[in-house]
Formats: structure tokens, sequence, C-alpha cells
């Protein structure tokens, strides 16, 4: 009877009445560790292996490992430009797709071990991992699935391999922050000198979740995996770094072609956006490169985003509830480019100065209801403390709700922070803030999808006394801040650069005819078409003999594919008769990233025409679009 009592007594306490008066958690939740991932929110990503000796986007698996030899080699120049730019993390590239590795790996001789760099001693893996701890940073590494160099690729022994390298990665450079792993799987390659196209059966060939994952579960548990579809983090569906105006944390995944949703096979059609309560929490990384390609091409040196373009980027990456997972090319030195540190620099003032000052701080805050009868616990004044979990709630019954918030001064800022505490799920459907003019109450912002961090960029700046929240969601909201700031400007430009490019004004196409002065404007925005059928090639005709050791092609804009080439051959000639082929390849990542392609002939010659010929395009169909062709000396 007494035990009966006391346990009558612990119902009735206000502790045990508080404890059972949290929210109930909302559809799927972040596990601890996407927890962490959230509160990074920036991190980098550096491409480097023989493709950049190569002045390639792709390698194709065929450059000798002699070439890797950077002169001037430095990972703590790299990792301290990173952390200037306030990333929390850094991500070796330890093996691309061209199959080099970065570490002296046991499972293939096409690696470090084999180059003249530290004569073959080295380890860039290991000093991109020591050079991370000592820039305050994070540590992950990437490991390309596909891997078009080894002859075993396609076959059970390679996938073991790959298993085999993955628990060398996992076992061998401390603990990681992530496991990367790109969705890109089959197709040409050298494969060991056969120079022959292979695919592989993406659901089956990797046994991701029955083999492969769990080697990284076991071994780093703390590790967020990425791919396409996760399973911790999502791929945001492009590679400009941009998430949606409206994008869910959490997502139902789809196959592709009724497939499994695993790498490769994936559906990209809800990547950008998710699933309003989908069936798992696995949150948008939106990767982009500081240029236009990732790896390293001297051309781009003057392309560089930025710092205004990288904020940009934040806000619509991490400010839109994603990560951002910015693309960092060394050159072949070894070490990033003048133009690349300025930027990364100028990022992290820029961030640092925008979000240091509060703008809402000794703001009054008035909420129309606080759950369990105003319980502390809840209170509204937790959206000011700066703490992504503590909270303010609404009693259950009450979904639609209001915070007023009353300035002591007028501020002027023009951007809005607000946050959900995300281990109580993604809680809300929508938000909007409205400003009080001369006694009414005016539009001034929404949004959807709030989650872990939203960013909302006014129009305008604002600089009035007073202002309300609206919130709108299924169940009691859960929300940890709401912050005001302005943005820092400050003007920005990078050392002039000598330019090597020609001036195209006179040139001409004789197949696209008008059309020709769209693909000379300088203006990417503009294409022209022109039907294959006939002639897989068109002519660029200079008007005169120029020296020339290179030519970019710029794809469509427009977010069409069609008419756009993945192999191309290019020759040149001085009578327009007698012709000789300057180089060929492929555009090996132009769907996903559709930039300027550079093509290097290897050496100047002296050319009146030149000559584009498509070899093969992405749709396999019979145009050739082109928004931009660019020379140069």
């Amino acid at each position: 009877m007494r035990k009966l009592l006391n346990i009558c007594f612990l119902a009735l306490s206000p502790m045990f009445l508080q404890a059972q008066d949290e929210p109930k958690p909302y559809g799927a939740l972040p596990s601890e560790r996407q927890l962490k991932w959230h509160e990074m929110e920036t991190y980098v990503l550096i491409h480097y292996t023989p493709t950049t000796f190569q002045n390639k986007e792709w390698g194709y698996g065929d450059a000798d490992p002699k070439l890797f030899n950077p002169s001037h080699f430095d990972a703590n120049q790299i990792a301290k430009a990173a952390a200037s730019g306030n990333f929390k993390g850094l991500i070796s590239v330890a093996k691309h797709h061209d199959g080099f590795c970065l570490w002296p790996t046991k499972t293939t001789s096409y690696s470090v071990a084999s180059s003249p760099w530290e004569n073959g001693k080295g380890d860039m893996v290991k000093d991109f991992m020591e050079a991370s701890h000592q820039a305050g940073l994070k540590f992950g590494v990437y490991l390309s699935a596909w891997d078009r160099n080894d002859t075993r690729y396609g076959t059970a022994e390679y996938a073991d391999a790959y298993r085999a390298q993955l628990t060398e990665l996992m076992t061998q450079y401390g603990e990681l922050f992530t496991s990367w792993h790109d969705g890109a799987n089959g197709g040409d390659g050298y494969y060991g000198g056969l120079n022959e196209k292979r695919v592989v059966d993406r659901t089956t060939y990797y046994e991701w979740v029955e083999r492969t994952w769990p080697i990284v579960r076991k071994l780093q548990p703390n590790a967020m995996i990425f791919s396409d579809v996760g399973p911790d983090m999502r791929w945001v569906g492009n590679e400009k770094g941009f998430a949606a105006e409206t994008s869910w944390a959490t997502i139902t995944p789809k196959g592709l072609n009724g497939n499994a949703a695993l790498p490769g096979v994936v559906d990209d059609s809800n990547l950008m956006t998710g699933n309003r309560n989908g069936e798992f929490w696995i949150p948008a990384e939106c990767d982009v490169p500081q240029r236009p390609g990732w790896f390293y091409h001297p051309d781009q040196d003057s392309k560089v985003k930025t710092p205004d373009e990288l904020f940009e980027i934040y806000l619509k990456s991490v400010g839109r509830g994603g990560g951002m997972n910015l693309g960092l090319a060394p050159m072949p030195q070894g070490i990033l480019h003048q133009n690349d540190v300025k930027s990364l620099k100028a990022f992290g003032e820029k961030l640092t100065n925008t979000f240091s000052k509060n703008l809402i701080d000794g703001a009054t805050l008035k909420a129309s209801n606080t759950r369990n009868r105003n319980d502390k616990k809840f209170d509204v004044a937790h959206l000011l403390d700066d703490d992504r979990y503590s909270y303010w709630a609404t009693d259950d019954d009450v979904k639609n709700s209001v915070v007023e918030i009353t300035l002591p001064e007028k501020r002027e800022f023009d951007l809005i922070r607000i946050r959900e505490n995300i281990k109580l799920g993604q809680r809300i459907d929508s938000v909007q803030i409205e400003v009080n003019k001369n006694g009414n109450w005016e539009y001034l912002a929404s949004a959807t999808s709030i989650g872990a961090s939203r960013i909302i960029k006014l129009n305008k700046p604002s600089s009035e006394l007073s202002y309300r929240i609206k919130i709108f969601a299924p169940v009691a909201p859960a929300l940890s801040e709401i912050s005001f700031f302005k943005e820092y400007e400050k003007e920005f430009a990078f050392d002039a650069q000598e330019s090597n490019q020609v001036d195209k004004s006179k040139f001409t196409i004789p197949e696209l005819k008008s059309e020709s002065k769209s693909v000379f404007d300088n203006n990417a925005k503009t294409f022209a078409t022109v039907d294959l059928k006939n002639s897989k090639s068109i002519t660029i005709n200079l008007n005169s003999e120029q020296n020339i050791s290179a030519l970019s092609f710029t794809p469509r804009q427009d977010g069409s594919k069609a008419g756009t080439p993945t192999k191309y051959k290019v020759s040149g000639s001085r009578d327009g008769k007698k012709w000789n082929e300057l180089a060929s390849g492929e555009f090996s990542n132009i769907r996903a990233n559709p930039t300027a392609q550079y093509i290097s002939f290897g050496k100047s010659v002296e050319v009146k025409f030149l000559r584009f010929e498509v070899v093969e395009t992405l749709e396999n169909d019979s145009k050739f679009s082109v928004a931009e062709f660019d020379l140069f000396h």
C-alpha cells in the first residue's frame, strides 16, 4: 500500500508533471551525429590528384604516377585558408574517379607510393589530417567507388578491394566527421590499359547496405555517411550550392526506374526539396566548387567566387537547413592560388562581422501562448539565449501562434534567422513576419521549412521598433531562436591578373550563320544550336592566323541538356583544307556541373581555323548547343 502511495505522490509532483509535459517528438528525428553536423554548418572538400597536373576535370585513370610530384605541397596553407573562411571541417579526396590513392594503400600500386613525391614515402591523407587538426578543423575523407584505373573494376575482387580501402581510411586517420561516397559509378576508363566502358549494377555491386556502410558504422560511429540519398545526408541535386526555397530535412528517397534508392540510382526529383513528413531525417548537403571546376585550371584564376558569392551560397545552403560543402582546388605546386586564399579570408570576415552582433538583443518578447501555464522551461526568453536546444513552446492545442518583438530602439537589419529545436523534429510548416508601421501591421517576409536554421534575407533593410512572427504548424512549435542581423558590406577585388584570352569579336562560325554572334558575345545566357545530321562538327573562323594554346567551351545555361557534348575532338588548320588534331577527350562532369570546359592543346599552335567535332552528347541527340567559345594564347 505504501509503495502504491509513493507512486501516486510521484505522479502528482511538479517535477514529474514538467517532465511529462515535454512536447512529443514529431516525425523523423536527427541522430546525434546529424545534430553535430548541423552545428558545423560549413566545411571544404579538397580535389588534388594527377588530374590536377593534366589540367583535366576528371582523370581517365591513365596518368603516370610519376606525374604526381608537387614542388611546394603545403597542407597547412590549405587548412589555414579554410579556417580563415570560418569553415569547420576539411575533407580529403583520398581517391577520385581516376583511382589514384593519396595514401600508401595495400590494395593497389596506383598511389603516392609509386610517385616521386616524398620519394614514394609520403601520405597526403595524413598530412591533410594533421593540418586540419592544427587549424582547428574536423577531418573527413572522400573515397570514390568508381575506379577508372583498376583493371579489376566491375568484378567482385574490386568490390572487396574497395571495402579494404575504406577500412584503411576508417582506421588510420583518427576520428572522422564524414565518409563521403560519390554517386558516379561506371563508364569509360583506362582499366589497366583496356580502355573500355564498364557498367555495373549500382543497386547490388557495392553492397552498400549489407557490407560497405557497416564498415563506417563500426569503425567511425560518429562519421556522417554521404551519398546521393544518405543514409545521413543527401545530395542537394545540383553543384551550385543552393538548396530549394523550401527544403525539408526529412525525405522519402525515390529509386530510379523502380530500383532501390542507392548511390547512382536515385530519382533526383525530390532531392532539392525533401519531403514534408518524409520517412527519414536526411538533410541536404550543398556542394559547390570555389571555382567553376572542382580541379584546378589556370584559366579559372579570375573566376574564383567572391566573398559576396560565397555568402549567397551560405544563405541558400546553411540558411535553408542544409550544409555548405565548398570545393577547393590546389594548384599543381600543392598550394591554393592567392585569389582563393584572399576570397576565403574575406568571406570569413564577412560571416564574423555579419553574425557577431545580434540586433535583437535587449528586445522584449511576448508570446500568444506559453506551454504548461507559462512554465519557465518553455519561456519565450529562450529565443534570445543563443542555445539551439532551449526553446519556447506552446500548449499542444495551440498550433498557430504569435511572438511579438519590441526592440529597445530602432535598429536596421536585413537578415532574420529562425531555428527550431530539431531534437523534437521539424515541426513548423511556415512563418510570416510582419512589421508595425504607424500602428499598422504590414507584411515583411515569410518562409517555410525552418528546421536547424532558416535565414531570411529581406528585400530591403527594415528599421522599425515592433515586429511579430506568426507561426503555423501541425503540432505545438518548439522554437529555439529568432535573431536579426545586418549583412556586412565591404568592397572586394582580386589582384589584377594578366589575361591571355584572345579577342573574339571578329570570330565567326559559318554553320551558325547569324547565330554565331551569340557564341562570342561574352554572355553565357545566350546560346546557339546547330543540327548535326549532315556534319558532326562546326568550324570557328578566326579571320587571321593566331597562336592558340587552348579553347574553352561553355554549355547552354538554361537547364536543358539538349545538344550538350560529353566527348569531343578539336582540330586546327591554317588554310581550312589541311587539318591536324589538337585535342580530344570528355567533358566528364558536365551534367552535374555545366560550367566552362577548358581544353588545352599542350602547346601553342598557329591556326586560322578550329574545328570542334561532337563525338557524343548527353542526350544522344543530333543537335549541338553552345553558349560560348573562348580561345587562349
